[in-house]
């Protein structure tokens, strides 16, 4: 399948030229489709409006959905230089050029050379997809790109102390209906420390928080990398950095851009791992991820599979992975900070949050007004939190204490292990006794009352990293 191309001549300043091409793609059709448009010199703005059918199809089958972005003349190399941005199907226009860009895409000169609009046929109806793209060349002078503007790698922060943050988060640079000003607001009013910008597939969110940060609030750089075959957030990258999503499991390409998010600074964490949504669910295995969120929005049966999942992964603390919560906000009413990781950092800034996230110093909880404390201790003062392990030998007597606060009315705390759950009772708080030898770890989870006979337990109100017992004397 190899589109024509949309040639384009030279004009004078102030002209415009228009091109549109129309083409089909059956079921089965690539996972990209690159449309060529070759740019003279001279042009100033380049502008994309895309529209495609959405005929009928029988129950329970697929329609049609298009997804739209751009690569300018550097080319369009997996992972290459070429990327200036997606809005996946959330737009059905943008435009571009060197003083400003739609927001999911880079403003910068539009170079002469050849240019590839992307098409990304997400589902296609059994009947295929007949798509029209339209491009509009705006001729003038090339004008000045502004410097970006990045959030501060520190805020204020408390020194050594819990800091409450969301790290899945949409606005208008993706498919989100806020603005990057309405998600700082809605990050304050929920008790939030810090937040991070997870756009589908693009950075052009890393530079639109200017003004919006604050001692109060720290703004860290990222993207939701948004495969065929799941999602996962890079949390905590360079400003700028951009991680390609063009690759699915089979395509042996992860391993690569794992490593480039790390070789960025920050975290590959799985999203939502669960979900039931085409192309959401996660394919790629755990041996690349650094944490997996576990929570992700209001508590469902997804998150009670991916909870099972991540329990069913803690054998040793030489491979297990810290969880995550967050909210994946996109518009009102979803709640900015329902759930939130808080987590246990040196200061609030960018590399001891992240480092203190991956070693699981840290628990989730449905708002701020939600906080929860776990422990283990022995006789002789040895003293273990979340995501550290008590050292003790195999009969040493170990006692564990779980605290809430805040707990909604009619609450119940829950220990388990390695073994399943071992003790429960009423919040605020609970104590059991145990051994290394009958206990790999114990993790808490702070649960609403269950409804009335429903199948599952009650939703999650807050829940902790594993505290790991054993592992030397004691």
């Amino acid at each position: 399948m190899t589109p024509a191309s949309m040639s384009f001549a030279r004009a004078a300043d102030g002209e415009e030229a228009t091109r549109t091409l129309r083409g089909h793609l059956p079921t089965g059709a690539p996972d990209f489709v690159y449309l060529p448009v070759e740019v003279p010199a001279g042009v100033h703005e380049i502008a994309v409006s895309y529209r495609y059918d959405k005929p009928e199809v029988p129950k329970g089958t697929p329609g049609n959905a298009l997804d739209i972005g751009i690569f300018d003349e550097r080319g369009t190399a997996l992972g290459g230089k070429g990327f200036r941005g997606w809005s996946g199907g959330f737009r059905n226009s943008f435009a571009l050029s060197a003083q400003k860009a739609t927001p999911g895409y880079l403003a910068g000169p539009v170079r002469e050379g050849t240019w590839h609009v992307v098409l990304g046929p997400y589902t296609v109806a059994p009947q295929g997809m007949d798509y029209e793209v339209t491009v509009t060349l705006r001729h003038g002078p090339t004008g000045k790109t502004p410097r970006r503007v990045y959030p501060p790698e520190r805020a204020g922060g408390r020194g050594r102390a819990w800091y409450r943050g969301d790290c899945h988060l949409h606005t208008v640079h993706s498919d989100g209906a806020r603005t990057p000003a309405e998600a700082a607001a809605a990050a304050r009013a929920a008790g939030l420390d810090f937040v991070t910008t997870t756009e589908h597939n693009t950075t052009s969110g890393h530079s639109a928080w200017e003004g919006l940060w604050g001692d109060d609030l720290l703004i860290l750089c990222g993207e939701e990398i948004t495969t065929r075959n799941g999602h996962y957030v890079a949390l905590g990258t360079d400003p700028g950095v951009f991680l390609d999503w063009r690759y699915r499991a089979r395509d042996d390409a992860y391993a690569r851009f794992a490593r480039a998010v790390r070789r960025a600074g920050g975290l590959v964490v799985p999203a939502h791992p669960n979900c039931p949504f085409v192309g959401c669910q996660w394919k790629f295995g755990y041996e690349h991820a650094d944490a997996v969120e576990v929570w992700n929005g209001p508590w469902t049966a997804d998150d009670e599979l991916a909870l099972a999942a991540w329990d069913n992964m803690l054998v040793s603390t030489d491979s297990w992975l810290p969880a995550m919560g967050n909210s994946d906000a996109h518009r009102e009413p979803q709640v900015v900070g329902l759930p939130q990781t808080v987590v246990y950092a040196d200061d609030l800034a960018r590399r001891p949050l992240l480092a203190a996230l991956r070693t699981g110093r840290s628990y989730l909880a449905e708002s701020f007004r939600v906080s929860l404390e776990l422990t283990a201790t022995t006789p002789t003062g040895g003293y273990a939190g979340m995501g550290e392990t008590l050292r003790a030998r195999a009969g040493t007597q170990v006692d564990v204490t779980v605290k809430a606060e805040g707990a909604p009315e009619g609450a119940t705390l829950r220990l388990l292990t390695d073994e399943g759950e071992m003790r429960t009772g009423p919040a605020p708080s609970l104590t059991w006794r145990t051994t290394p030898s009958l206990a790999t770890y114990v993790r808490a989870e702070l649960r609403h009352p269950a409804k009335e006979g429903a199948a599952l337990p009650g939703a999650m109100a807050a829940m902790t990293n594993p505290v790991w017992l054993g592992g030397g004397a004691g």
